[in-house]
């Protein structure tokens, strides 16, 4: 039995990558293009509307303009995507965030479809997604490229790793795997993805370098499901009675990693500084093509 893992630093480490956003997002502000990010928020979700109120206290932090658009749970369809079409035509929002999930009588999919590409800080659409795939991103989606950012800042070793993903959602695991075997630093690795309807789970989660749990099931995986050594990213988030804990029992898994994230303050905090910087990337190109644009007319 090893030593307790060394604890990655999520909220430690969401701060160095908001620190290097400031003098980008001053430099715009000083053009007149400052970075502006709006959310959209349908019903009441206790979750969802802690995250909301997590992502405003990081835009005012870092001067980030941001609109929250907060719609009865009951509002149809048509008038959620006429707000989604409006923000589209707005050239001071750079970044639109729906907040998942929605109500039953809103789909999904077609609303997410609806975001200009542009604009689509989350990286949910299709366009962005299919870009991830052929190994030229524009937006990452954040979860997904928040765990790759921790990884490198804490010096974790990618490349030639078995990095074993559970979980196999749109917004986590399936995009973190088509991530992670790009050729690119961060990357390179060799990826299972798992899920809970793998027979014998433990017999891939053992033989994982770098283990990353996004399945939505509090505590699924146990220290005897996980070699010496691992590095455990934990993804999961869940309320269990008065606590909060992640998809990993810490306790048992960490007494056999060598590094692990802690719920909370582990990948959260990183979702939220790679959605800034997404934001701000999105302003950067609005600005950009502006100036190019304004070029062009002057005959310059």
């Amino acid at each position: 039995m090893r030593d307790m893992a060394l604890l990655i630093d999520g909220k430690g480490i969401a701060e160095q990558v908001k620190e290097e956003l400031k003098p980008r997002i001053a430099y715009l502000t000083a053009k007149g293009c400052q970075p502006g990010l709006a959310v959209v928020l349908v019903g009441d979700n206790p979750a969802s509307q802690v995250y909301v109120r997590n992502k405003e206290k990081a835009c005012e932090k870092l001067g980030i303009a941001s609109w929250k658009y907060h719609l009865p749970a009951d509002t149809p369809f048509a008038e959620v995507l006429q707000l989604v079409e409006d923000l589209n035509r707005n050239p001071q929002v750079h970044g639109i965030l729906v907040q998942l999930p929605l109500p039953p009588q809103i789909p999904e999919r077609e609303i997410l479809y609806r975001i200009s590409p542009d604009k689509d800080v989350d990286g949910f659409h299709p366009y962005n997604l299919g870009r991830l795939m052929i190994g030229d991103p524009l937006f990452l989606p954040c979860t997904p490229w928040g765990v790759q950012e921790l990884l490198i800042r804490s010096k974790i070793e990618v490349e030639g790793k078995n990095v074993v993903i559970v979980g196999r959602s749109n917004i986590v695991g399936k995009p973190l795997a088509m991530l992670l075997v790009q050729k690119a630093k961060g990357a390179n690795a060799t990826v299972s993805l798992c899920h809970t309807r793998t027979p014998n789970l433990a017999e891939y989660t053992r033989k994982a370098d770098i283990l990353v749990a996004a399945c939505g099931v509090p505590e699924m995986i146990h220290g005897d499901m996980v070699k010496e050594g691992v590095v455990v990213i934990d993804v999961g988030i869940n309320k269990v009675g008065d606590r909060l804990v992640g998809d990993v029992e810490f306790e048992g898994v960490s007494r056999r990693a060598s590094s692990i994230t802690p719920v909370p303050g582990g990948v959260g905090p990183m979702t939220i500084a790679m959605l800034m910087a997404n934001t701000v990337k999105a302003a950067e190109r609005f600005y950009a093509q502006s100036a190019q644009e304004g070029e062009g007319r002057t005959g310059i």
